[in-house]
């Protein structure tokens, strides 16, 4: 049996998930400031042409944030009340707040334990008669098996909209993530890997799509307020649907913009903490991340630990606890949906229906692993989790 062992370790506290904000962001933050437009214009487009760049397709769409995104998409795809969306049911309570938000019923389906993303054969004894779309999400940054929902999306006539808010770089046999359905959704917030503070992009395969969901992220407007005082003061704009206030602004662009460029070099250091992680973990009573699959990318957005307290001696809660006494910020990616009371409350659902997904959410355990993360602090992490197994 292991018991948590104290560990005096000086230094500031590592906050979990904190962004690589440089001189860049900053001095583009400023220039936007002092441009006098702060609100959606020049540099929310010169971001969407980047990323569309970055993604390899022609257009997208800046919003609010991912949530945003999802909520617009599930409308393009023509979600109607009382059509049913299948989602993971290990996921972050966005997806299923965009399906409620689109009128649709979420449903549930279970999790593939080694990859914890949806396992296509829960996906397919889920499908009814109602069904109309599916949401897989990317979890971690590890791409879904796409092919397999693909596969069930075509026999079944339905749309697929990506969930790729850990996913930015991923990559699923040399597609990118959000490149492979019908559209695919991706958050830029503070802990993300690509951060604007706050904000998401839209990409679709369909350009109609693209320019609806434009129009309804700014209110339904004809023209948006860049478009419109770049014109005489007396051109008129029309309301042409009844739209949303799910616009980016320039301030957010402005840190995009940068954001974007470094993207490759964050990425490569993520991917050397996480293989720190995994060369010092490997000996531990936990369970690690799986390795990534042949002929994908992984996105590496979070590094999560299994604890299992019959094999570890430790519960899950008792370690975070531990570990935030030792200054080091940690998280739970994610709780289970079906273990939020309002979605119990709403559609009866109890955990233990989706047995992965329940038993991922009560054991997980997420470490920091922000490119700003310095060798020492990595380090720092390393000897805190070690030491909270030491025997006794």
């Amino acid at each position: 049996m292991k018991r948590l062992l104290v560990i005096d370790d000086a230094g500031e506290d590592i906050v979990f998930g904190q962004p690589q904000i440089l001189d860049e962001e900053i001095e583009e933050v400023v220039a936007c400031l002092r441009s006098g437009w702060i609100g959606t214009g020049p540099r929310v487009q010169r971001f969407e042409r980047d990323f569309a760049e970055f993604k390899g397709v022609q257009r997208a769409v800046a919003v609010g944030s991912c949530s945003a995104g999802l909520h617009l998409s599930l409308g393009a795809a023509g979600v109607e009340p009382g059509d049913e969306v299948i989602t993971s049911a290990l996921t972050f309570c966005s997806t299923v707040n965009s399906i409620i938000h689109a009128g649709g019923r979420p449903v549930l389906a279970d999790i593939d334990r080694s990859t914890m993303n949806l396992d296509p054969q829960a996906v397919a004894a889920r499908i009814t008669s109602r069904t109309r779309a599916l949401v897989p999400v990317h979890f971690a940054g590890r791409p879904c098996a796409m092919d397999s929902l693909l596969e069930l999306a075509r026999r079944h006539g339905l749309r697929v909209i990506e969930d790729c808010a850990h996913a930015i770089e991923a990559e699923y046999r040399g597609r990118g993530a959000g490149t492979i359905g019908d559209y695919g959704c991706f958050s830029f917030y503070a802990t993300k890997n690509l951060t604007t503070g706050e904000g998401g992009m839209v990409l679709a395969q369909r350009p109609q799509d693209l320019d609806n969901i434009r129009i309804l992220a700014t209110h339904g407007l004809s023209k948006d307020a860049w478009s419109r005082f770049q014109a005489s003061y007396h051109k008129h704009y029309y309301a042409t649907h009844v739209g949303y206030k799910y616009n980016m602004m320039d301030l957010q662009a402005a840190i995009g913009i940068h954001q974007l460029r470094r993207l490759a070099e964050n990425r490569r250091r993520r991917t050397e903490i996480w293989s720190c992680y995994q060369d010092a973990f490997q000996d531990l009573p936990v369970e690690l991340p799986a390795a990534p699959e042949a002929d994908t990318k992984h996105a590496y957005h979070l590094y999560t630990l299994l604890i299992d307290e019959a094999r570890a001696g430790i519960a899950r809660d008792e370690f975070l606890d531990a570990m935030k006494n030792l200054g080091i910020g940690v998280g739970v990616h994610y709780l289970s949906i079906a273990e939020h009371p309002i979605y119990q409350e709403l559609f009866g659902w109890k955990a233990e229906d989706w047995p992965a997904a329940c038993r991922v959410g009560r054991q997980t355990v997420s470490l920091p692993l922000s490119p700003k993360l310095t060798g020492a602090q990595v380090e720092r992490v390393i000897r805190g989790v070690r030491g909270l197994f030491a025997s006794t």
